[in-house]
């Protein structure tokens, strides 16, 4: 069962993230999407206040809470503007696979690194030819004595230009599909590592996308994530398994600003001498847009739960995203249609959530594909 109240520490951590918001992420949010402009202070306030990296073990120096207390900041983030939550959680997503599958060693440097220096991290999978369709990437680690050569280019890098380190999903058996798969933590400022232009997005534009080109890249077997190169590819599935609720999270929040921002000009809005809500039309449109909201934090809740509780939380991560992600598209884009011509206007929230909303049935997954996971899930054992 999962819990539909919050206890008092996951309260306490919902106003803060919530406060910050409001103080922080708000004022700025137009001005970092208009100028493309990354929010490293911003980020490393929110890092500083203990509302980011928050399933980091204490034993490496972290707070060691859980997936659940994580969706719910993160909606308050992405209420927030969900630019600045995709940029202030890429280095969750990248340290992901190091805690679920980094060696002893592995996990005291890196998880120290970010929980108690600050550092930042990207999560280097995709590629020009692969997306969704992990297995097809083409970057390559090569053994050379003790160490490894990688070559290759990643893109829609969030953070890249930012980073202190990198995940990077690479082959090192071509021939053996994804058991030859293998990840690597990779300096940003290793010899052989080098930027792509800044991308120029629809929507999220500070969230900072960039390919990454690794060119002969130098990497000691210690940073092999796990010491096996069969385990990047289960790694890299896990760390979804723990970042996609956090992604209905992002789209939960974007869908509630959305909504409340719809449902307040509404009550100021006046047409043919009554106010906009009172219209049968637009009210049902704000039913519905409120139903999708609690609807996505309940699915995202689930995922959230069952990850806490140990079980296995795919099905429910696959579901709680591609409702969530789908319902943020269709919310932000009804929340335009009830603003009418203003809400076309850049001068007005709406606008930038409706394009900030897209790549949430994007990234992480597409929504076709978590419609696959849920289908090979569904059927398993029949």
């Amino acid at each position: 069962m999962v819990a539909l109240d919050l206890d008092e520490m996951q309260q306490m951590l919902q106003e803060l993230a919530h406060q910050f918001a409001l103080d922080e992420i708000r004022p700025n949010a137009e001005y970092w999407d208009k100028e493309s402009e990354y929010p490293l202070q911003a980020i490393k306030a929110a890092d500083e206040l203990g509302l980011l990296n928050l399933h980091i073990p204490e034993e490496y120096g972290g707070a060691g809470l859980g997936s659940m207390e994580e969706v719910v900041v993160t909606e308050e983030l992405a209420w927030g503007d969900p630019g600045f939550a995709t940029a202030a959680y890429a280095t969750s997503l990248a340290i992901a696979p190091i805690i679920t599958g980094g060696t002893e060693e592995q996990k005291q440097k890196w998880l120290r690194k970010v929980a108690e220096e600050g550092a930042l991290a990207s999560y280097c999978v995709t590629e020009p030819q692969a997306g969704s369709d992990v297995a097809s990437i083409a970057t390559t680690a090569t053994k050379d004595g003790v160490d490894y050569i990688i070559n290759g280019e990643k893109m829609f890098i969030t953070g890249a230009g930012y980073a202190d380190f990198f995940f990077v999903l690479t082959k090192t058996d071509s021939a053996a599909g994804y058991k030859g798969m293998s990840g690597f933590v990779v300096e940003s400022n290793a010899e052989g590592v080098s930027l792509g232009k800044k991308e120029s997005n629809m929507g999220q534009r500070c969230s900072d996308t960039r390919s990454v080109i690794f060119n002969n890249v130098r990497v000691p077997a210690s940073q092999l994530i796990g010491g096996s190169e069969s385990g990047g590819w289960m790694n890299a599935m896990n760390a979804f398994d723990m970042s996609r609720p956090n992604i209905a999270a992002q789209a939960t929040g974007l869908a509630r600003a959305a909504f409340e921002h719809a449902l307040q000009y509404s009550d100021e809005r006046e047409t043919f001498g009554q106010k906009l809500h009172q219209h049968q039309a637009i009210q049902f449109m704000l039913a519905d847009m409120k139903t999708k909201v609690e609807a996505s934090r309940l699915l995202t809740w689930k995922s959230a739960a069952l990850a806490d509780a140990g079980q296995k939380n795919t099905e429910a991560a696959a579901h709680a995203k591609r409702f969530a992600a789908d319902a943020a598209m269709e919310v932000s884009t009804d929340a335009v249609q009830v603003f009418g011509g203003y809400g076309y206007s850049e001068e007005y929230p709406v606008a930038r959530l409706m394009r900030g909303a897209k790549v949430l049935q994007i990234y992480e997954g597409s929504s076709q594909v978590q419609r696959m996971i849920i289908g090979r899930e569904m059927l398993r054992g029949l």
